[in-house]
């Protein structure tokens, strides 16, 4: 973990001044449903500006320090999350942790966005998410897929960026859990960076950025500070798949119990 940490911050530094093709199956955990209460762990810092309130974040003027906060899923959380996760997922509700990061949105303003991965990743998302922030990367919006019922494509097309939803794999026929329902994938800025399945564009409206050449803010490349800092925790891409998808970064959940 130390040396994944510092890969991170070595990234952060560099920055600073400047499926599963949708879904790989891995084993299932033997899943409970209990939501445990809410204890957290923050990482924060002061801004001076001031803030208003928006509906996916709340917004201030850039630039500030990062701020990050982690939480256990407690009631109020177990509730929202009724459309991403039931009893059968394959992890439980106390293996997931709530995941507060700073994001620099599209505007150009800080943002405070909001995720849901597992308790075995939380602080490396918060290190990507750093390096991302001191990058100055935009990111669209980012929240839980609830916020839409669970519907990934709608998540998509809103160019949200989400992680926990407790899934199949995309276009499966056979039930394969999606590692997004390990709580150990995250699509990123999902409309600018599709999915393309068999020469399908998913969502077809994102058809536009199929073109990876337009090189906009927001859009990943193989030598992007987000490729980068996802592999510095030992995350792959979905951009160098067969299969394309461009948004998404995960890691094997059979890795979690080896940490």
């Amino acid at each position: 973990m130390i040396g994944r940490r510092a890969a991170v911050a070595c990234l952060v530094l560099a920055c600073a001044g400047c499926a599963e093709p949708r879904g790989q199956a891995a084993a299932p955990t033997h899943p409970t449903g209990a939501a445990t209460p809410a204890r957290s762990t923050t990482t924060a810092s002061t801004a001076t500006a001031s803030t208003t309130t928006a509906t996916a974040s709340t917004a201030t003027s850039v630039p500030v320090e990062f701020a990050s906060e982690v939480r256990e899923v407690d009631t109020a959380l177990a509730a929202r999350m009724s459309a991403s996760w039931r009893p059968g997922c394959p992890v439980p509700l106390e293996q997931l942790r709530e995941v507060l990061v700073g994001y620099v949105g599209a505007d150009g303003e800080a943002h405070r966005g909001e995720l849901v991965v597992h308790q075995a990743v939380a602080d490396d998302v918060v290190a990507v998410f750093r390096a991302l922030f001191d990058a100055r990367f935009p990111i669209a919006q980012m929240r839980p897929v609830d916020a839409f019922g669970g519907d990934d494509l709608a998540s998509v097309r809103a160019n949200n960026t989400s992680a926990f939803n407790c899934r199949p794999v995309y276009g499966s026929t056979g039930g394969s859990w999606s590692r997004h329902a390990f709580g150990t994938a995250i699509d990123l800025n999902p409309l600018q960076n599709p999915y393309v399945l068999h020469g399908e564009v998913v969502p077809a409206e994102a058809i536009r950025w199929v073109d990876r050449s337009l090189g906009e803010p927001g859009m990943i490349a193989p030598d992007s500070i987000a490729v980068r800092a996802f592999a510095a925790i030992g995350w792959r891409w979905g951009g160098e798949w067969t299969n394309p998808d461009y948004q998404h970064f995960d890691l094997d959940p059979a890795t979690i119990a080896r940490r």
